[in-house]
């Protein structure tokens, strides 16, 4: 599929729109990432969508990553270990994904969406160990909610950063900061897992990625100076945000909700 050049300054647009509120907010920006693409840029094949958005969440994440290693707020051991059984679960996700119908696909991301605005509604209270490590006794646990992550991840095209957060504080018991800064690595192995899988279907518009990805990056820097001038709202933010996930959800499933039930329903 060849897209006009609007529609890759509406791609570039959507990248920056999905980099400022992840800055600003952090963890769930880029569920965005998916409907931006199909009802904003016009991209027609669902499985397109995700793939490249796939592509560009893997991208953002690897440069948050950067600035969190630099924080030392990475718990790398528990982090690989994370990341590496995941990877298996998003392989195989992504896989199913792939043959799954695109508009029931998004029916289901849909609903994917209003489960991400209830947990960011939910807050983030647990203060965690800061010495959490992954030894022996956790291995089973830490493995266990990776791969179910990653699966998850797999099938949706998504980071998952908003499980694998949870994820890893469930199975280690590490602070948020830690689990924040850990999650990035396997948001970065499930996304490139993902996007490559896509990509050997021939799934991926290349073009549209990179612009995202740059739009991405432009717009992560802006969120990040908003949210220090706007650090005293941040539950505010996050109720805002919440709520604009709810009504995109909505839309999607009004969408996307005749090709799930069989039924054709008209704009």
């Amino acid at each position: 599929m060849i897209l006009d050049p609007f529609q890759y300054g509406l791609g570039a647009f959507s990248g920056g729109l999905v980099g400022f509120t992840l800055g600003l907010v952090g963890g769930g920006g880029s569920i965005l990432a998916v409907p931006l693409m199909v009802y904003l840029v016009g991209v027609s094949s669902p499985h397109v969508a995700i793939g490249t958005s796939a592509l560009a969440v893997a991208a953002n994440a690897a440069a948050g990553l950067l600035n969190h290693a630099r924080a030392g707020t990475v718990k790398w051991r528990c982090a690989l270990m994370y990341a590496g059984a995941g990877v298996a679960g998003a392989f195989a996700g992504s896989t199913v994904g792939k043959a799954f119908d695109g508009q029931k696909l998004l029916f289901l991301f849909a609903i994917v969406m209003l489960v991400v605005g209830v947990l960011m509604l939910r807050g983030r209270g647990e203060v965690g160990n800061p010495g959490a490590q992954c030894n022996r006794e956790k291995a089973p646990k830490v493995v266990g909610y990776g791969l179910g992550t990653g699966l998850f991840s797999g099938f949706f095209g998504i980071g998952g950063g908003f499980l694998i957060v949870p994820g890893l504080v469930a199975s280690t018991g590490m602070p948020i900061l830690n689990a924040i800064g850990s999650s990035l690595v396997a948001v970065t192995a499930f996304g490139l897992t993902t996007a490559l899988n896509y990509a050997f279907s021939g799934l991926i518009d290349w073009p549209l990625a990179a612009v995202f990805i740059l739009g991405g990056l432009v717009g992560s820097f802006g969120g990040a100076l908003a949210a220090k001038k706007l650090s005293g709202t941040t539950g505010l933010l996050t109720t805002v945000f919440s709520v604009l996930i709810f009504i995109v959800a909505a839309y999607m499933l009004w969408k996307s909700a005749g090709a799930f039930f069989g039924t054709t329903l008209k704009a």
